[in-house]
């Protein structure tokens, strides 16, 4: 366009030379002709200076335009048009001229996306003019393939409140989805856990492999695949940002060692994988930071080693076994308010609980109406305990039947005093069941309930 403009300029200046040199030549006859002629060239001649100054500024700007780009004419190469057509068309450019990341880019989401499924939640309700039982859709969430035998692995969040759940998987050939009824198999709501089972033959199923978590960097190139706001197999890119964050998980208990990512994870991209550049699983995206719901930019995902051990635990038993001491306490902001500046408290210990084999005294009524204070855990082993969220992490490396050293302070409401105990105690073991709440009815096989 700019070439041409120049062309156009060059030409236009010609024109109006020429103009001007006539003009300049009938001012020269008049001079030699009457009165009355010479008044209307003299008209004719203030008519042409009036162009005259219009060509010299018209002259100055091309001779400018013309300086200021001087390709010249020769240099210019005219897209050739086909039919006699007035457009033209960029060349098309293949795969193979695409940039290396481009290319590493669709390797990843073509391999990964039949791996990555699409899970739809519903839930049971009444019609009230008819009294029957209606599915109702409730949301949906992202998921992807574990192995061949129809596992799919997503966040227990995802089917928390349904009642029943369809998994979609994508043949990577036809692109053609295909819905099967999916049954829970177990889920661990203190990691935020699910795995569920479908029906599907293992020819239709394309897990994705596995990767590692424990020796990722921040700056490594971050790829999330899900189905945000029921958009099914969307891609986003970014970086880890951060690497062991902490997030709570839907049973209150926090999830810790968490990646933290800048990949665009929106509602509906819970369950899905976040993969390195390889196309490997390093997370599983749970939760978003976000003031407006929509994604800010600051998205985690639980780590892939973390999650390796519960879903083989869960497919394996069913369940997650973790240890526990065997007690309930009171959350850290309400024993504030009763003064305790430091250590949980416990408000009960069951009978034939490890805490009670190792003489651990929960939060009781004296005879006088008096309450009397439990005892305060402090420390575990050499942690120190302050907040819930301690005493948890310092049993998240435990295993049942480990012995651990358990300081709590015990409290004398008669003398008004404390005194600093520290006693052994075997750690008991805790079964995160695989039963399914009233809530959520995803059937499962006869012979895993018995």
């Amino acid at each position: 366009i700019l070439m041409n403009f120049k062309f156009v300029s060059v030409i236009a200046f010609c024109l109006l030379s020429c103009a001007n040199s006539l003009a300049l030549a009938l001012h020269k006859t008049s001079l030699t002709r009457s009165a009355t002629m010479q008044q209307k060239i003299a008209e004719k001649f203030h008519q042409n200076t009036i162009l005259n100054r219009f060509a010299a500024t018209f002259a100055s700007v091309c001779v400018a335009t013309i300086s200021i780009y001087p390709t010249p004419l020769s240099a210019v190469t005219l897209p050739e048009l086909k039919d006699n057509s007035l457009t033209y068309e960029a060349p098309y450019l293949a795969p193979k001229d695409l940039v290396e990341q481009e290319n590493g880019y669709i390797k990843v989401f073509e391999q990964s996306t039949p791996g990555v499924v699409y899970i739809s939640t519903f839930i049971n309700q009444r019609d009230v003019f008819s009294m029957n039982v209606l599915e109702v859709p409730a949301g949906t969430g992202s998921g992807f393939v574990w192995d061949k035998e129809g596992h799919i692995v997503t966040n227990f969040h995802v089917i928390r409140s349904a009642n029943t759940a369809q998994v979609k998987l994508t043949d990577p050939v036809t692109k053609k989805q295909q819905s099967f009824n999916a049954k829970v198999k177990g889920y661990d709501p203190d990691k935020d856990i699910a795995v569920l089972k479908i029906d599907a033959d293992p020819e239709k199923l394309f897990p994705i492999q596995l990767g590692r978590s424990s020796d990722l960097k921040v700056g490594q190139l971050a790829l999330a695949i899900g189905n945000p706001f029921g958009l099914d197999h969307t891609l986003t890119t970014g970086v880890v940002s951060g690497l062991g964050r902490e997030v709570r998980s839907p049973s209150g208990r926090p999830i810790s060692n968490v990646i933290q990512s800048d990949a665009a994870i929106n509602p509906g991209n819970s369950g899905g994988p976040l993969l390195n550049s390889a196309g490997q699983i390093i997370g599983m995206n749970t939760a978003i930071y976000s003031p407006s719901g929509a994604s800010a930019g600051i998205g985690f995902a639980i780590p892939i080693d973390i999650m390796k051990s519960i879903v083989n635990s869960i497919i394996e038993t069913g369940s997650v076994k973790r240890a526990v001491i065997g007690i309930t306490y009171l959350q850290t902001s309400q024993s504030r308010a009763l003064g305790i500046d430091e250590g949980v408290l416990i408000l009960n210990v069951p009978s034939g609980s490890a805490a009670e084999k190792a003489g651990l005294r929960g939060t009781s009524r004296s005879l006088s109406g008096y309450i009397e204070l439990g005892d305060i855990i402090v420390a575990i082993n050499d942690d120190k305990i302050s907040t819930e969220v301690d005493l948890f992490k310092a049993l998240e490396d435990k295993k049942p039947g480990e012995k651990i050293q358990l300081t709590f302070l015990r409290t004398n409401m008669q003398e008004e005093s404390q005194t600093r105990n520290s006693v052994p105690l075997v750690l008991q073991e805790s079964t995160s069941s695989s039963s399914i709440p009233s809530s959520m009815i995803l059937q499962q096989d006869k012979k895993e309930n018995q």
